[in-house]
C-alpha cells in the first residue's frame, strides 16, 4: 500500500500550479453534484432555483 502512496505523492508533486487547480475545481464541482443529487432526493417537488439554494447553504458558496 505504501507504494501506492508514494506514486500518488510523487504525481501531485509533479503537478503544475494550475493542473492542481483543475484537479480543485474538479473535485468541487463533483462534490456540488452529488449534494445537488441529495437534496433533489430529499425534496423531489422543490425548483431547482431551491435546491441550488439549499446546495449553496451546504456547500458554503457558489460555484461559478
Amino acid at each position: 500500500m505504501q507504494s501506492v502512496l508514494d506514486a500518488e505523492v510523487a504525481r501531485l508533486r509533479a503537478m503544475t500550479a494550475s493542473e492542481k487547480v483543475g484537479v480543485m475545481h474538479l473535485l468541487w464541482r463533483q462534490a456540488w453534484s452529488l449534494v445537488s443529487a441529495g437534496v433533489r432526493g430529499r425534496h423531489p417537488d422543490w425548483l431547482r432555483a431551491d435546491v441550488d439554494v439549499e446546495v449553496r447553504r451546504i456547500m458554503g458558496g457558489d460555484p461559478e
